[in-house]
């Protein structure tokens, strides 16, 4: 295998904290990433990887899948990766794609393995998830805990739901500064997402994505109050209407305490009697 050190040196470009770049350097962390997805059966016929840097886990990755594609933003990491991994792209294995991972086409993947650019990892993630396919995803600590937080408890929130209406996300290991070069101010987390069908049904997805953001902007208030106080974000043109048709006590209580499911019930009741404007 490819030595993270080693390939840092030959590509001869030092990680710059200041543009988001902060490359894992741990062997065993580096070893156990695929791992994370073998655990669950991914398909790992065809991984994603985005923000790829010297190609440390790049490497790995080929251990395990038939096809890598990875995105890379830096032309000069790319130039590099291209040399690098010759041989693989020469047989078809491996795919470098230069680009903004926000705006280029994403390959038809089976699998995304990454350690996500920390300042745009929510964009990313979100990005992702629609796809339905397992994600082993490294973010800052802190991200992570709220994307596997319950309800009831203090990193709970808009984050929680959106994530958890996808896939069932979990904390798979918590990733030490030292273990990145060069190191960045906080911990991070791997998190591991399995992809499902909700328990509950939306009939518009963007609408109740929008109307969980709406709530959380008052995680503080009552719903009741939540409910009239964010129609401009939710896009309800009588959100009166639906307070009124909402059960009384649930009215009462606050957004961090609703599970994912009692969100969509409340959603439903707020796209037919709101009238959510088009």
């Amino acid at each position: 295998m490819r030595d993270p050190d080693g390939l840092l040196a030959r590509a001869g470009v030092r990680g710059d904290p200041n543009a988001d770049q902060h490359f894992l350097i741990d062997d065993r962390v580096l070893d156990r990433l695929p791992d994370y997805a073998s655990e669950i059966d991914a398909d790992c016929s065809h991984v994603l990887e985005i923000g790829a840097g010297p190609g440390a886990l790049t490497d790995r990755l080929c251990r395990v899948a038939d096809r890598v594609t990875a995105i890379e933003r830096d032309p000069a990491f790319v130039s590099f990766l291209r040399e690098e991994f010759a041989p693989e792209i020469d047989a078809g294995r491996v795919e470098i794609v230069e680009g903004d991972a926000l705006e280029v086409s994403l390959p038809d993947f089976s699998a995304s393995v990454s350690n996500l650019p920390y300042g745009v990892s929510s964009q990313i993630a979100f990005r992702l998830f629609p796809q339905n396919r397992p994600l082993v995803l490294m973010f800052q600590k802190e991200f992570a805990e709220r994307m596997v937080a319950a309800p009831n408890t203090p990193e709970y929130g808009r984050l929680s739901v959106s994530a958890q209406h996808y896939a069932d996300c979990e904390i798979v290991e918590t990733v030490p500064k030292e273990a990145f070069s060069p190191s960045p101010a906080v911990e991070s987390a791997v998190v591991r997402a399995r992809p499902r069908s909700p328990e509950y049904t939306v009939a518009d997805e963007a609408f109740f994505l929008r109307f969980v953001k709406a709530l959380f902007t008052q995680r503080r208030k009552t719903l009741r109050n939540a409910i009239r106080n964010t129609g401009h974000i939710s896009e309800i043109s009588d959100p009166d209407a639906v307070v009124e048709a909402a059960d009384e006590e649930l009215m009462s209580r606050r957004a961090g305490t609703l599970a994912p499911a009692e969100f969509a019930a409340l959603c439903e009741l707020a796209r037919e009697r709101g009238a959510p404007s088009e």
